[in-house]
């Protein structure tokens, strides 16, 4: 009745995050805290700029980097909002927005599975090509989304590869890492950097659409130009047949 599901939900996760929290708490090796430095942050902003210059003498590498962030912004873009899209195009309950959430992350499941293995038959580079044309596909088909059951259909296409599309992303980048890199820490950080940013760029402009045409339908064509250009980018960017499968 009323918020009592939601509020048993949030006790649930808190055991959920408890409980696992006891595997690594209790395999991880201690370590030796570090004390508290004002150099930390300015450190920290080394560390991407080393690895931002590094890239730009890695023209291969910036080339996915750049590719990654357009993408990146249509994806990140399409998990945070897609609930809300259905609540305001489509009229969806609460309750049939909890299912929409629950059937993208089952899907995903399979979909980074499906995807793992095109990998490893035809390479990263193809695996992500097809992908990138699924989603584009998802967005064009999204415009026209006008019945509960067709938007189902797309929360489905979007689960299949939501998970695949992030995980060979993390894989075909560290392929492209300088050889004999040790300090992936940072070339990672600023992964996550880019991919933070890229969720900025793509929830501005599909709010900005949003506003300035009252549509969300005009806002999911943008994330199509957004998958269009990492698409064509990507096309440029040459992976190692002997280091393609995730």
């Amino acid at each position: 009745e009323g918020t009592l599901a939601v509020r048993i939900a949030f006790v649930l996760v808190g055991l959920w995050w408890i409980g696992f929290a006891l595997i690594p708490f209790r395999v991880l090796p201690n370590t030796s805290k570090m004390p508290f430095s004002a150099t930390m942050l300015s450190k920290g902003f080394q560390e991407l700029r080393k690895v931002a210059a590094i890239a730009f003498r890695s023209p291969n590498l910036l080339r996915f980097l750049v590719s990654f962030f357009f993408y990146s912004a249509g994806v990140q873009t399409v998990i945070f909002l897609a609930a809300t899209f259905a609540e305001k195009e489509l009229q969806f309950a609460t309750s049939e927005l909890i299912l929409v959430v629950l059937l993208l992350q089952v899907v995903a499941v399979g979909g980074a599975f499906l995807f793992a293995r095109m990998s490893e038959k035809q390479g990263n580079k193809p695996a992500l090509m097809v992908m990138l044309t699924i989603w584009i596909g998802i967005c064009l088909f999204a415009y026209f989304v006008s019945a509960r059951w067709q938007f189902y259909l797309v929360a489905g296409a979007v689960g299949m590869v939501m998970g695949g599309i992030q995980a060979l992303s993390r894989s075909t980048y560290s392929k492209l890492l300088p050889p004999k890199t040790k300090d992936t820490a940072s070339f990672f950080s600023f992964y996550d950097v880019l991919e933070k940013i890229a969720i900025v760029l793509g929830t501005f402009s599909f709010g900005f659409l949003d506003q300035v045409t009252g549509s969300m339908r005009v806002s999911v064509l943008i994330l199509a130009g957004y998958f269009l250009v990492g698409m064509a980018i990507l096309a440029f960017v040459r992976i190692e047949k002997s280091t393609e499968p995730i």
